[in-house]
């Protein structure tokens, strides 16, 4: 994504923070401490497997991601739904994406 948002400067992307509990057991713990500060050097270091601060608010947002990703049928991360209806699921290379975005 970081090769395509630099590349794109007309993509917008919004990221909503899906724990997966059963695979990550810390995951609900850290979105919610990256939720409460809206960072996303928060979220990098959570991709990069490196400690984070337990969160410092009290946020429902990510048990309403949660829900919004199952009444949608999402599973897994990975997921990114194009503002065309594609929805992809899992890894995709930034030139796939890109096909996508332009596909009508």
């Amino acid at each position: 994504m970081k090769k395509l948002i630099e590349k794109r400067k007309d993509l917008a992307v919004y990221i909503k923070l899906f724990p997966l509990t059963k695979i990550h057991k810390d995951s609900y713990r850290k979105a919610k401490a990256i939720q409460c500060k809206n960072s996303v050097e928060l979220l990098e270091l959570a991709f990069k497997h490196k400690p984070i601060a337990d969160p410092t608010c009290e946020t429902k947002v990510i048990d309403e991601n949660i829900k919004l990703a199952r009444k949608l049928g999402f599973t897994g991360t990975p997921t990114i739904v194009l503002d065309n209806g594609i929805v992809i699921r899992g890894y995709a290379p930034a030139k796939r994406i890109e096909e996508l975005l332009d596909k009508k």
